[in-house]
């Protein structure tokens, strides 16, 4: 431990689930040192502090030589807000910036219904308790409004209610999501005194304006307003190891914009906090643990990851009215809880790389698909990789769940249309992972899983093994969020958890 500096709490990454632990560590007079692989991304009036999808540029890719949606466009090597990690069954994205997978989400905040939910966590987190408790205390902070009426009513959204009503000549469930945004502001989008952001779908870079109540507007915020957080940007921690004194050293690159190492720093910590998602988190601890740095890691480390039942379809042929690039962002969903081939969501979402063919709707489907991904150790590259069964009976199993689901849609249609899915063909450039050209990929916004709350850890997200060691974000969830995005419930499982871990461990 030779010149680590000793720290009493380290929290690595920003997101959800480190934010969360952050502010009401705050709040309990606990101060804490974050470490944070991205930038800081600071709003301000010129409206120009993100790429857009328009007109993509290295903001919008992390450490990427092109952009990471749709086609392969060349930009600038920078510290962007949105990494494409490509594995041979899936593609994965996730944040990267102070507030995490928060600056890149749609806003949506979705509470999954008590038997789905049942499905995730089986019993080992009490569904009532999270609804009266936890749930509302995210939504406290985060103040998620569905789609006011006049705004559903205007033109820009008539994609929404298209969607509304094929759901309903279904005879499915539909509803407004529940979006973290300033509505005030959506209204100066349409009135044209403020550029369109949220009204133009855009998220995937980042939203200009501060429409989209990302993290760092509000956990963070609160957090170091209160003068005992301190975060430290452009941190990559590349180890983390069990130390003397019962410490654990966390090692990281100082690294600069285009992410060339200008520094390297060790901390030493008391107590470590791991929020740098399923995807950072896991392969943290699966290297730690073959390393020999975390020896005592049980096996379940690196288990039941998922892409919380993703499937990306297109509908086509809803009338000339829908525009298929405004309605941002995610404002409406269907509800199929009871097909029998298992339940189903389907939202709907403004896309631009649609612009210009109208009665086209971008959508997102999604079925409880268990975490059947595992992660592994490769000695020779000394890197951790993911392995994604995409051809699991149980993987296939939720894709035709969707489809079926789709196909209602359709029959229920008052004119013909087309779904095209439940994958989509995009260009991505040579690499070992993917051909050149067109490919058909399955991918994901929404990894979860990789350190199972319950198994890795105990209830409450403490690692097995080592006290002092914490989980606080999606790896604790195996998989899935039960037909719902999963901020809302990673962050109310951590709110669960920290409010726990606060009363047991500090004296």
């Amino acid at each position: 431990m030779t010149g680590a500096e000793p720290v009493d709490v380290v929290i690595v990454g920003s997101g959800f689930g480190a934010a969360v632990t952050a502010r009401r560590l705050a709040e309990h007079g606990i101060s804490a040192v974050m470490l944070e692989r991205g930038k800081r991304w600071p709003v301000g009036p010129d409206q120009e502090t993100f790429s857009t999808l328009g007109a993509p540029d290295g903001r919008s890719a992390w450490l990427s030589d092109v952009s990471v949606l749709g086609d392969a466009t060349p930009v600038d090597r920078f510290v962007g807000v949105l990494e494409r990690i490509a594995t041979p069954g899936i593609d994965v994205f996730t944040g990267a910036g102070v507030g995490g997978g928060s600056l890149v989400y749609g806003g949506a905040l979705v509470q999954p219904p008590r038997a789905v939910f049942d499905r995730i966590f089986r019993n080992r987190v009490d569904y009532d308790e999270m609804d009266s408790v936890y749930y509302p205390r995210v939504r406290e902070v985060m103040a998620p409004r569905p789609c006011p009426p006049h705004i559903l009513a205007r033109p820009e959204y008539a994609a929404c209610r298209a969607w509304l009503e094929l759901g309903r000549r279904a005879g499915l469930r539909s509803e407004l999501v529940d979006l973290a945004v300033d509505w005030a502001a959506v209204d100066e989008e349409l009135a044209g005194t403020r550029p369109p952001s949220v009204v133009a779908g855009e998220a995937w870079y980042g939203n200009n304006g501060g429409v989209k109540r990302s993290v760092d507007h509000t956990y963070l915020r609160a957090a170091e307003d209160s003068g005992r957080l301190e975060i430290l940007t452009q941190h990559v921690v590349r180890a983390v190891r069990s130390g003397p004194e019962q410490r654990f050293v966390v090692s990281a690159d100082h690294i600069d914009d285009a992410g060339s190492v200008v520094a390297r720093r060790e901390l030493a910590a008391r107590r470590l906090f791991l929020g740098a998602g399923s995807m950072g988190t896991s392969r943290l601890l699966v290297r730690a643990r073959a390393r020999g740095w975390l020896a005592r890691l049980g096996r379940s480390v690196g288990t039941y990851w998922g892409n919380n039942g993703d499937v990306g379809c297109t509908v086509l042929g809803l009338g000339p009215a829908v525009r298929p690039d405004t309605g941002g962002t995610i404002a409406v969903m269907i509800e199929d809880l009871d097909n029998p081939l298992g339940p189903t969501v389907v939202e709907c979402f403004a896309d631009r790389a649609a612009a210009g063919r109208r009665g086209t709707v971008a959508s997102a489907g999604r079925s409880p698909v268990s975490g059947r991904g595992t992660f592994a150790y490769d000695a020779s590259t000394d890197e951790v990789t993911l392995a994604w069964p995409a051809a699991d009976p149980a993987v296939e199993g939720g894709r035709g769940a969707v489809a079926s689901t789709y196909q209602r849609l359709v029959e229920a249609a008052e004119d013909p249309c087309l779904v095209v899915g439940p994958v989509r063909s995009v260009s991505y450039p040579v690499s070992p992972d993917r051909p050149a050209g067109p490919v058909a990929v399955a991918a994901t916004a929404h990894p979860l899983g990789g350190v199972p709350l319950d198994l890795a850890t105990d209830n409450v997200g403490r690692v097995r093994a080592y006290r002092g060691l914490y989980v606080v974000d999606g790896a604790l969830v195996p998989g899935h969020t039960g037909c719902a995005g999963p901020a809302l419930t990673i962050a109310a499982v951590v709110e669960r958890n920290i409010e726990r871990i606060i009363e047991q461990d500090w004296p």
